[in-house]
């Protein structure tokens, strides 16, 4: 049925306030992010089912950039349409992209930043609580069977042994086609949509003095073909800033790096740090479009490839595997976060209160990290 205007603006509306709001909040890293957006578009506002939001979160995993803002880029192209897809991708970048450039203007004028310790004390642990029922949510979805459950026990385990994160999604998606293919008796898999779109290319970055066009192209390499976390990042970006074209030192980059895990949101806004530093106001526009816009791209070829990979029982099985094993990932790094969340009475009842709440009341998540918030505010004044 098509949309009216005043229903497509309406669609728009919800849109743009859900992901502003989650760009205000989303605390935590990916795994923290996919939380939220689920309780969100899933459980509160019954925009997508728990199938529908898996699958956009197995299509993020396959193509390089940051995986939750690639999810919040599918939710609003899903609810909205192409507006819906910038809408959504740009809000959720904004208000970290806003913190990141104001916290480099500091940085530049003082040579710090400011320290903002007092406040993640109290929203991790709350983070942890948020992300461990998602998953157990997600999970009831995407264990299908004792295969899919060993798939993602194992991609726990190797991912906690070193193993590189998409080498286990496409190890994954492709263990669970081929054994299921074996079930039914078949030999010969078909072409999988998708895989084209794994290899982007390079684009080739400028050497020489910081200029404008150079760090775009910089930062637009950077955005069409890296995998993978934060750390993956900050390893591409001392390839090219600090080894080969020496524009930043390794100092510089801990603390851009540092930033974009203080802010909300993702954590690729550290290119709007960077940007600001090299090139002021300027540079911190331009580089945070470069590393954003493949992935604006990328979402806009895969979505309407979305709905054929669960329709086809290769590309199906394929999906399937990499849901469980993005699960399985989700899971080690909730683990990783959780260590350094909870180092305290405070912190561990934080973190048991609001899974209590979580289970019992079904309140929204947004409210529970305000109170974290509140908490480490509270914390820091009574001198801890």
């Amino acid at each position: 049925m098509r949309e009216t205007g005043s229903t497509a603006e309406a669609s728009l509306g919800e849109v743009a306030a859900l992901f502003l709001k989650l760009g205000c909040v989303a605390f935590g890293g990916p795994a923290a992010h996919i939380a939220l957006m689920r309780d969100e578009v899933v459980r509160r506002r019954r925009w997508v089912t728990e199938q529908q939001f898996l699958d956009l979160l197995g299509a993020s995993n396959l193509i390089p950039g940051p995986t939750s803002t690639e999810l919040a880029i599918y939710l609003g192209y899903a609810r909205a349409g192409w507006r819906g897809l910038i809408l959504a991708g740009a809000l959720f970048i904004l208000p970290a992209a806003l913190i990141s450039l104001a916290l480099a203007w500091a940085y530049v004028r003082y040579g710090s930043t400011p320290e903002a310790t007092w406040l993640l004390y109290g929203i991790k642990p709350v983070i942890i609580a948020v992300v461990v029922q998602a998953i157990w949510a997600l999970s009831r979805t995407a264990v299908q069977g004792r295969l899919s459950a060993a798939i993602g026990a194992l991609v726990l385990v190797l991912y906690a042994l070193g193993f590189n994160e998409i080498v286990l999604l496409l190890g994954a998606g492709v263990v669970v086609t081929l054994v299921r293919a074996a079930w039914r008796g078949r030999s010969r898999p078909r072409v999988l949509g998708v895989v084209p779109l794994l290899a982007a290319p390079a684009l080739p970055a400028a050497a020489g003095a910081v200029d404008p066009i150079g760090l775009f192209l910089v930062f637009l390499k950077i955005g069409a073909v890296l995998y993978g976390s934060g750390y993956v990042l900050l390893a591409f970006l001392r390839n090219d800033l600090v080894l080969r074209l020496g524009w930043l030192t390794d100092r510089q980059l801990i603390d851009a790096v540092a930033v974009g895990q203080l802010t909300p949101g993702p954590v690729f806004t550290t290119a709007t740090f960077i940007g600001y530093v090299l090139g002021g106001v300027g540079g911190a526009a331009l580089s945070t479009l470069g590393i954003f816009l493949p992935s604006f791209l990328f979402v806009a070829v895969v979505y309407p490839l979305v709905p054929r990979l669960r329709g086809s029982p290769w590309t199906s099985g394929f999906l399937d595997g990499v849901n469980v094993a993005a699960l399985g990932l989700m899971l080690a790094v909730t683990w990783q976060l959780g260590r350094s969340a909870v180092v305290d009475w405070l912190t561990a009842a934080l973190a048991l209160g609001a899974a209590a709440v979580l289970v019992m009341l079904r309140v929204n998540s947004v409210w529970l990290i305000a109170g974290g918030a509140v908490v480490g505010l509270v914390a820091r004044w009574l001198g801890r």
